[in-house]
């Protein structure tokens, strides 16, 4: 069994977990003995039995790998399909249906919805992804398993120590991952607040109004960049008080599994993909653009989190790698 990787995002325009992930499922995958390697869209003579498909590949781009006898098994993160609400959803499946039922011929292809028919197989990382999946693209349901993101063993072997008064937040400084949001709410609250990350761009205006913020309040607000070091992580994680994400959009945040894996408490936004992973074990903010909402619920976890249940432990990269072996196997023989 032979697995060729394909991203279509290169990894220098944008750093984040998608890298990570794909970086340690290959890592891991030949760490067990499974044979793979990176596609490489210039060498005619690469063999493979399998793609794995990092997005959606394109159509006809599945119907030339069927003619060579390679199966396809997508990987498409559905971020924000799975932060709509359910008018979204259901408005967009109806749209769905009649553009592929009423609209004149051809319409429907410009949606890219066919690989959702046309592929062999489909990897989720939560069931809310697998039920989407199922509900908005009509994936066959016997294609699609559900497989989470690993963490490495460096989170889960870093020694325990005292918690701290900081809570941590480890997320890219954009939009969609409020970090904004979440120091103006750790100012209003007074709950130290420890952000570490790096923008896409310095000059990002977004990322500018953020770290104009954390050096007008530095008792509430540290910021000192990313941390690369996974050692160094792993130990800031078991030394926080809390862990907090308060994205508007994910799909199944690392950070928070890191941040699991070093049984530090988890205050997450109140979106499904959450709930599906952690349920109970994690306590959960509205996404809202009040700063008093988000502040009394920053407030709240931060006093209560020296007495808040540990969430589960996450599963270990070689866990996953036997996990999409199975997967990998069961497609392959169908």
């Amino acid at each position: 069994m032979k697995i060729l990787v394909y991203c279509t995002l290169p990894f220098a325009l944008a750093h984040g977990g998608q890298a990570i992930q794909i970086q340690q499922t290959m890592a891991a995958l030949a760490g067990i003995g499974v044979e793979v390697e990176p596609q490489r869209w210039w060498d005619e003579t690469q063999t493979g039995d399998l793609i794995l498909y990092f997005g959606r590949m394109p159509a006809h781009h599945i119907l030339f790998a069927h003619q060579k006898g390679i199966k396809v098994v997508i990987s498409d993160l559905l971020t924000a399909q799975g932060s709509q609400t359910l008018g979204q959803r259901v408005g967009r499946r109806v749209f769905r249906w009649c553009a592929e039922n009423l609209a004149p011929n051809g319409f429907a292809q410009a949606f890219q919805w066919e690989p959702y028919q046309l592929a062999d197989g489909f990897l989720t990382l939560t069931e809310w992804e697998k039920y989407l999946m199922e509900y908005k693209f009509g994936a066959a349901p016997q294609k699609i398993f559900v497989v989470p993101n690993g963490v490495e063993e460096v989170f889960f072997q870093s020694p325990k120590t005292e918690r701290g008064e900081w809570l941590v937040c480890t997320a890219t400084i954009t939009e969609r991952k409020r970090v904004l949001e979440l120091a103006q709410a750790a100012v209003a609250a007074q709950t130290p607040t420890w952000i570490i990350g790096k923008a896409y761009a310095e000059n990002d205006d977004y990322a500018q109004k953020f770290f104009a913020l954390a050096k007008a309040h530095p008792q509430f607000i540290r910021y000192e960049g990313g941390v690369s070091d996974r050692v160094r992580l792993a130990a800031i994680y078991r030394a926080a008080r809390g862990f907090v994400l308060l994205s508007a959009m994910e799909s199944l945040s690392l950070s928070a599994l890191e941040a699991a894996a070093c049984e530090s408490p988890l205050l997450l936004s109140d979106l499904p993909w959450a709930r599906s992973s952690f349920a109970a074990t994690a306590e959960y903010c509205p996404v809202t653009d009040s700063t008093p909402v988000t502040a009394a619920a920053l407030r709240k976890f931060y006093d209560a989190a020296p007495q808040l249940p540990r969430p589960p432990k996450p599963a270990t990269w070689p866990d996953v790698a036997r996990q999409l072996q199975s997967v990998f196997e069961k497609v392959l023989t169908r």
